[in-house]
């Protein structure tokens, strides 16, 4: 059954790649870069896989239509094979290659509709600056010694707030975690302050350096201490470029859900059998920014010494466990 999937995907991938090859009647010489086995593949379908990777200078470009040409001519010798054993006719691929097409033109339609969507005004982007001073004007680089507590249950997390409540250290909480044989992980990070979910920097920008916190993760509970921090704000108009970007994907991602969802109002909809209560539950499918989401700085602030610190000079804690 893994040899059939992988077979299968590999074919759905060259059949997607290379479905237009050898349609459409003879092509000028100059369009035509290659020939398999008397199917052409033209400098059309190297510059649409080129696409994809972005600005490139001559060097890189040079390389990588070489590299992409050489993928469409195994691509194409697949392809060949998979005609000449009927694979097409396979009813996983005919699925597949409908499921595929499907994806395509429902993402192909919404990117169209979102090409109207407005750019945010400066006014907007100076709004977003001045209402999270954390990620910019107030921004810092945090010091943290943490302990993981992985797939832990109540009890465990019931335990540790407990010796957290009596003002035990990480050492100790890190000793009473052994000697109860409870899993842990121990690590010391460096994060900037647009490296944390916005709810979780508003309560690490609330601690002082010593003080000991815990949340509750999707791996279990993070116990944090902070170990240090420095000042290190961002400029508005170091963070414009960044602004921008996440608020142009945010109002891009909030009219695709909007968009989805009038078609679920006006649409009739209607769930059956095993999937009867389905639609109480489903969500709509489309990217969206989440709430925690925050844009990352298009040039990063380099840290100071200060922030890159020896060790030797913070309390190492839980260097012996």
């Amino acid at each position: 059954m893994m040899n059939r999937s992988i077979r299968i995907l590999a074919v759905l991938l060259a059949i997607l790649a290379l479905g237009a090859c050898g349609k459409g009647g003879a092509k000028a010489g100059g369009q035509v870069v290659a020939k398999v086995n008397g199917e052409e593949i033209t400098i059309h379908q190297v510059n649409a896989a080129m696409a994809r990777f972005g600005k490139l200078d001559e060097a890189q470009a040079k390389v990588a239509s070489k590299q992409i040409l050489n993928g469409l001519v195994d691509q194409q010798l697949l392809l060949k094979k998979a005609a000449d054993t009927k694979l097409d006719r396979d009813p996983a691929v005919m699925q597949a290659l409908e499921g595929a097409k499907r994806q395509i033109l429902a993402q192909a339609y919404l990117e169209k509709m979102m090409l109207g969507v407005s750019k945010p005004s400066a006014g907007e982007v100076h709004d977003y600056y001045v209402q999270h001073p954390a990620l910019f004007e107030k921004r810092r680089i945090y010091r943290f010694q943490e302990l993981l507590l992985e797939n832990s249950n109540a009890e465990t997390v019931k335990g540790a707030k407990g010796q957290l409540d009596q003002g035990k250290s990480m050492r100790d909480l890190a000793q009473w975690l052994q000697s109860e044989k409870i899993p842990f992980k121990a690590n010391e990070t460096v994060k900037p302050a647009e490296q944390m979910p916005l709810e979780i920097l508003e309560r690490v920008q609330a601690l002082k350096v010593g003080q000991v916190g815990m949340m509750s993760t999707d791996k279990g509970a993070l116990i944090l201490s902070l170990v240090a921090m420095k000042d290190q704000p961002v400029t508005e108009e170091q963070a414009k470029p960044a602004i921008e970007s996440y608020l142009t994907n945010k109002k891009r991602s909030d009219f695709a859900q909007a968009e989805v969802k009038k078609m679920h109002d006006a649409a009739e909809i209607k769930y059956m059998g095993a999937f009867a209560d389905a639609g109480q539950s489903t969500k709509i499918a489309t990217p969206a920014a989440k709430a925690a989401d925050v844009p990352a700085l298009a040039s990063p602030v380099k840290q100071d010494a200060a922030a890159k610190s020896d060790k030797a000079a913070l309390d190492k804690g839980l260097g012996g466990l």
